[in-house]
């Protein structure tokens, strides 16, 4: 296993009125966030918005090439992200208690935080396919190069861990400033994760290890 400090490549906000952030999701151009009562876009390029869809979004979000998908409360909906209308709604495994959220090889994947686990669920039904445990509370989740990674955030304590997907064996692990939380986390498919920031209101970039 190799433990590195984080490299933070950019950071985004805070922006107005947005007192926490949450999941985080990366369409191919916009980086969305999870902001409470809305799912935002920005450009990750200047961080400036993009646009917002107004509903309850507290938790994961993710982006399946198509259409987003956003936890809301004990409910994940899927959201046309042109119009902002939900197109269909399926229960979240953790019943109110999940936190991260992506998409993979025609799953959703979602953190349960204090459950310290992550869910394969299918995306229509919203049936639990696999379950994976973890030794730390899961937040955000996200899969790049066939490697499952995700977010921990435990009093002033946050990193990211790249894991087995079978096993939960922690295998690599990028380790946050003191202060700095994961809330919400997406790879771009390339060199960078984005971190939703929690409480900060931020959105920072991370380099990935290569």
């Amino acid at each position: 296993m190799t433990t590195t400090e984080a490299d933070i490549l950019h950071e985004y906000g805070p922006y107005p009125g947005v007192e926490q952030i949450g999941g985080v999701t990366f369409d191919g151009k916009a980086v969305w966030f999870a902001a409470g009562d809305a799912i935002k876009a920005i450009d990750p390029k200047d961080g400036r918005m993009l646009g917002a869809i107004d509903m309850a979004a507290h938790a994961g979000t993710a982006y399946d090439g198509r259409h987003l998908f956003q936890i809301s409360e004990d409910r994940i909906h899927k959201i046309d992200p042109a119009s902002g209308a939900v197109l269909a709604t399926i229960p979240a495994p953790g019943g109110g208690g999940d936190s991260g959220l992506t998409w993979a090889e025609g799953s959703l994947w979602v953190g349960e935080y204090r459950g310290k686990r992550i869910h394969q669920i299918d995306p229509e039904t919203g049936a639990i396919l696999r379950v994976i445990h973890s030794n730390r509370m899961v937040t955000g989740v996200t899969w790049v190069d066939g490697q499952l990674w995700h977010g921990t955030w435990e009093g002033e304590e946050s990193d990211l861990r790249h894991i087995d997907p079978e096993t939960g064996a922690v295998l690599d692990t990028i380790v946050m400033p003191e202060g700095m939380a994961v809330s919400g986390l997406e790879s771009d498919g390339a060199d960078r994760f984005f971190c939703g920031g929690g409480r900060s209101g931020v959105v920072r970039a991370v380099r990935r290890p290569r």
